[in-house]
């Protein structure tokens, strides 16, 4: 191995929990907080002025360059600046190009850092006031990733454009495509994201550590109101999170010089990046994803190691949905743990930088677990955009291993949509919204005749409320002017 090995040698986490509105802080004082906790963590400040990039995922905020005032504040103004689009993919992929350009030799350090401040914005807002925010104007040097349109013209037309629309179609289709009741799978789900919730309650870090039972999860209630069927809103991410977190990503040779201890040294292995179909419309199905497959499996074999032997897990958990479509393609067991946070329910969702808590934890549960191995993965969009990374504190024993495995996912076939279409369809898959506790109206995907998909609505309430006791997947229905009847 070159002195150039990548390695993790610093990792930070901020909650803020602030009530008071003067104390609530914007996202960039986490952020330069993360970053400081993440040198601290590694023990050498001296990381900080000697970093060649400050590298931010993109949040809801209006910061044009963030990472030029990051740098500027911590001694380190001449570092290039990149920052992420859109997707809570691209922590990862953040890390995969930082590890390639360590690597390379082009970095010796860089620091990834990333923040929101959801619970403070509305807690401000109901108090009459904004948000503070730095001014942070300009272009940064570099973008990581490409930016894409989340919705086809046929989802917008029904008005399918919120993550609470399209995840749980996907939770119905699984459930279908297992042949299970609507009960068993409820008490199916709420039991895998128990599971996540007694994580949590032992991570330092998780946003909420409570430790729910499966029927407290199940069960709708003033704390628990139902969303989207079949998701209460304790099977939703928590995006009312005040959460920052950073990484220090530097060379072996750099970490020795400075005296970082090896017990601190994380080491990733291998990473890959592929997306599925950008809209959902054109997925072959709802309950399988080629690029998780694909990109999960080929970052596995080139960590050398196979998904039964990993010893520790953060599959990216926005709705339960994301996680058993990732397990069935990664060949992970259900039954097993497969977070280190307790996932964006209750280790906290802070949009699209979820997968930096996650990569932190991990790097927490690896030194505490020396030689083990865990992967992270990490999904944006609409289970659309993924990417993946295997992790360990033994050093490796190659280079560290990178793929785009986009051209094998371009070449599985997917479905046509029909974007006009009247007459008669099957039901693919649904979900019903709700007002209150009163389902209200029903978003459907169909299919055609001739195996295309299409989309509608069901306004009708008795219709609506029956689609949250029975199975409607599979049923045959009418399909006039974007109204489905049956």
């Amino acid at each position: 191995m070159s002195g150039a090995t990548p390695v993790l040698v610093g990792v930070g986490q901020v909650l803020q929990r602030e009530d008071e509105p003067d104390r609530i802080r914007e996202p960039m004082a986490l952020m330069i907080e993360a970053l400081e906790k993440a040198a601290d963590d590694a023990g050498s400040r001296a990381l900080l002025a000697r970093a060649q990039a400050v590298r931010v995922v993109r949040g809801a905020w209006r910061y044009e360059d963030p990472g030029r005032v990051i740098a500027q504040r911590l001694g380190c103004p001449t570092a290039q600046t990149a920052i992420t689009p859109f997707g809570g993919n691209f922590v990862q992929t953040a890390i995969n190009r930082t590890c390639l350009d360590i690597q390379s030799g082009a970095l010796e350090v860089a620091l990834l850092t990333g923040a929101e401040c959801g619970r403070g914005y509305f807690r401000l807002r109901r108090a009459g006031r904004d948000l503070p925010y730095s001014d942070a104007p300009g272009a940064p040097d570099l973008e990581i990733g490409k930016l894409t349109p989340p919705f086809h013209e046929a989802e917008l037309a029904c008005d399918i454009k919120m993550p609470i629309q399209v995840y749980p179609m996907f939770e119905n289709a699984l459930r279908h495509e297992r042949g299970e009741s609507i009960e068993a799978h409820r008490t199916r789900i709420a039991t895998l994201w128990a599971g996540f919730s007694q994580v949590a309650a032992g991570n330092p870090n998780a946003w909420i550590r409570k430790a729910y039972t499966a029927e407290e999860i199940a069960t709708p209630g003033p704390h628990n109101r139902p969303v989207s069927f079949p998701y209460p809103m304790l099977m939703n991410s928590n995006s009312r999170v005040d959460m920052g977190a950073a990484l220090i990503l530097t060379s072996e040779t750099t970490a020795r010089a400075l005296g970082i201890p090896q017990e601190k040294l994380v080491y990733p292995y291998a990473g890959t990046d592929a997306h599925d179909p950008i809209f959902v419309s054109e997925r072959r199905d709802f309950h399988t994803s080629p690029a998780i497959r694909l990109a999960g499996r080929r970052c596995l074999e080139m960590a050398g190691v196979e998904a039964r032997d990993l010893d520790h897990r953060d599959v990216y958990s926005c709705f339960p949905s994301a996680v058993q479509v990732a397990a069935a393609e990664l060949d992970l067991d259900l039954e097993g743990p497969l977070t280190v946070t307790g996932g964006l329910t209750f280790g906290g969702g802070p949009l699209n930088n979820y997968v930096m808590h996650g990569v932190a934890r991990m790097a927490e549960v690896l030194r505490a677990d020396p030689g083990t191995r865990g992967l992270c993965t990490a999904n944006g969009g609409y289970l659309t955009k993924h990417a993946f990374g295997v992790y360990s504190t033994e050093p490796p024993e190659r280079p560290f291993r990178h793929a785009d495995l986009q051209a094998e996912v371009d070449a599985v076939p997917g479905r046509e949509v029909a974007t006009d279409a009247s007459g008669p369809v099957t039901v693919e898959s649904y979900t019903v919204m709700y007002e209150g506790e009163t389902p209200t109206l029903g978003h459907v995907a169909c299919r055609l005749p001739d195996g295309r998909r299409a989309w509608g609505n069901v306004p009708d309430q008795d219709t609506a409320a029956a689609m949250t006791r029975d199975e409607f997947c599979g049923k045959p229905a009418r399909l006039q002017d974007g109204v489905v009847s049956f």
